[in-house]
């Protein structure tokens, strides 16, 4: 197991913590002897040959009058072995005389010493954090799971084969600086694994993060009610305790190669797609957007061109949109006349009228389903530039 490196500003902390134990000079030394931490700062950086002989030994060392005469940077004191996992990995050394520092300096080492074993851990949590978190990268862009990052999730304790859906969370950080944005996220992050709920987080940019989600519930069904109520809950969670204000898009739920992935790539959509159609709204269900959505990946590109041409041709000639607002009607009442009428609070007549114009100006023949589907897409795409 790779050690958790004594650095200068751990050492100064030990140093700072164990003078307070004792009235005595305090100096702590690296793996090469060099003192890296002193209650005398002028000895920073030296090399304290007293600390050699405890490094090269293996055992404490105590340096009288007589014996520090002799060596280079040595005062008399005790000087004792700092041990992790039963590697040495440091020296303290207390100044003065070694039968009287004798004694507390047992106690000095294993204080010191349990602040290492804290560092280090603390240090391989956040080790571990990172490495989850390049793990949900990797799995978020992968259309297939390569040996090398199963093995990797194995290392982690993660099973790769639990089937996930994967939710896009965005924060509102406006005009935050980084560290202020990024404490941000963390403390939502903190709040999506506690308790802990086996979700893997991952922060993409300053504003977004993803969460993939165990997908399925105690009964081995995906239950898409119960992602839901989670998602209202943590958005109640956020909104009591006062936290920056979010939204969330929860993903199509897939299964088989790349089903993170594909996952991924429908969440983010669903939040594009939502915060165009829905900017009020907080959260997002793909459930809900499933063909805009799919016809996103059209934006752009000489289909969807093709797709607006006729709609194209009705703005030329309905400069107020009251014909467009008429064919929305018509399509949200599932092209029913008495319904459209009804609430558009116009005569059946006057509805026939006007989807006759539709009809003529965009050269389409809505008794014809295929025609009234292309009209439909249109109208999807044009929510959506």
């Amino acid at each position: 197991m790779a050690l958790y490196p004594l650095d200068a500003r751990l050492a100064q902390d030990i140093v700072a913590r164990t003078m307070q134990i004792i009235d005595s000079n305090v100096n702590v030394m690296d793996a090469r002897g060099r003192i890296i931490g002193s209650g005398d700062r002028t000895r920073i950086g030296e090399l304290h040959e007293g600390a050699l002989l405890a490094l090269s030994q293996g055992r404490v060392v105590d340096i009288d009058e007589a014996v520090a005469k002799h060596l280079h940077g040595v005062r008399p004191g005790v000087n004792l072995p700092l041990h992790i996992d039963g590697e040495i990995v440091g020296v303290i050394g207390l100044t003065g005389q070694p039968a009287s520092l004798r004694h507390y300096g047992e106690l000095v080492c294993m204080a010191a010493e349990m602040m290492l074993e804290q560092a280090r851990l603390l240090h391989l949590l956040a080790q571990d954090s990172r490495l989850r978190e390049e793990l949900v990268l990797n799995l978020i862009r992968s259309e297939a799971v390569s040996p090398a990052l199963n093995e990797w999730a194995q290392r982690l304790g993660i099973d790769l084969n639990e089937p996930r859906v994967a939710a896009v969370i965005e924060v509102d950080s406006g005009q935050l600086g980084v560290d202020s944005a990024m404490a941000e996220l963390q403390q939502l992050q903190t709040l999506l694994t506690t308790p802990d709920r086996d979700n893997l987080i991952a922060i993409v940019s300053l504003t977004e993060m993803v969460v993939l989600k165990p997908a399925l519930n105690a009964h081995g069904r995906y239950d898409q009610d119960e992602h839901r109520r989670r998602v209202d809950q943590l958005l109640q969670r956020m909104k009591e305790s006062g936290q920056v204000r979010m939204r969330i898009a929860l993903g199509n739920f897939f299964t088989g190669p790349g089903s993170i992935a594909r996952s991924w790539r429908t969440a983010r959509t669903t939040m594009i797609v939502g915060k165009q159609r829905m900017p009020s709204q907080r959260s997002y269900f793909y459930q809900d957007l499933v063909l805009p959505v799919l016809l996103d990946s059209l934006r752009g590109g000489w289909q969807a061109n093709e797709l607006a041409r006729p709609l194209m041709k009705l703005k030329a000639s309905d400069s107020n949109g009251l014909l467009r607002r008429t064919l929305a009607a018509w399509f949200s009442h599932n092209v029913q006349p008495s319904a459209t009428a009804r609430a558009l609070f116009i005569h059946r007549n006057t509805l026939e009228y006007r989807l006759n114009r539709i009809a003529e100006l965009t050269g389409l023949n809505l008794g014809s389903f295929d025609d009234r589907l292309l009209l439909y897409i249109a109208l999807q795409l044009d929510e959506q530039s």
